[in-house]
């Protein structure tokens, strides 16, 4: 186990993108797999341009993969394009998470709209999907604008194994 530790740690040091890779992994399967809720509710809702929020925001998602992907190439300096490209991605998912999240909160103050809440349980829970998915989209864009700093940090931590040394072998004799 503690050998497992190791490497991981050495490819961490060695791809220290990774853990910016994991989150934004993680912040597209949060948002893919409360994809229901979110669409019940544009479709329950139908405000304006809440498909449009979520189209956007699920195609700027995987766009945003393929961009973290181009923008650090094996053994090659950071490609600044990709990255200014996966940040502007990145803003327009925010944004339209932002706006899905401001339908919803003026959609919740009609006075219709209590009769409507108590038959549909997921509108509060997609409102909690949109929001929870901007904070881990910044938290996205704050792990790659941080990776030079904590990349710094990884390659200090000492990984290397400590070999025992016998001590015999002064003289080795081949003569023979």
């Amino acid at each position: 186990m503690k050998e497992f530790f190791r490497k991981a740690m050495v490819s961490l040091k060695r791809n220290p993108q990774n853990i910016a890779m994991a989150a934004l992994a993680a912040a597209f399967i949060y948002y893919s797999f409360n994809l229901t809720k979110i669409s019940d509710t544009t479709a329950k809702i139908q405000g304006a341009n809440m498909g449009l929020c979520g189209f956007v925001t699920m195609l700027f998602s995987i766009l945003s993969f393929v961009c973290f992907l181009n923008s650090f190439p094996k053994r090659q300096k950071p490609r600044i394009s990709m990255i200014v490209i996966m940040y502007l991605m990145m803003a327009a998912i925010v944004v339209c998470d932002i706006t899905y999240r401001g339908r919803i909160l003026a959609a919740m103050e009609r006075a219709d709209f209590a009769t409507v809440l108590e038959s549909a349980d997921y509108i509060p829970k997609a409102l909690t999907v949109v929001t929870v998915h901007v904070v881990l989209i910044c938290v996205v864009a704050v792990l790659v604008a941080l990776l030079p700093v904590y990349s710094k940090l990884l390659r200090k931590i000492k990984t290397s194994v400590e070999l025992e040394y016998s001590g015999g072998l002064e003289k080795i004799d081949i003569e023979e």
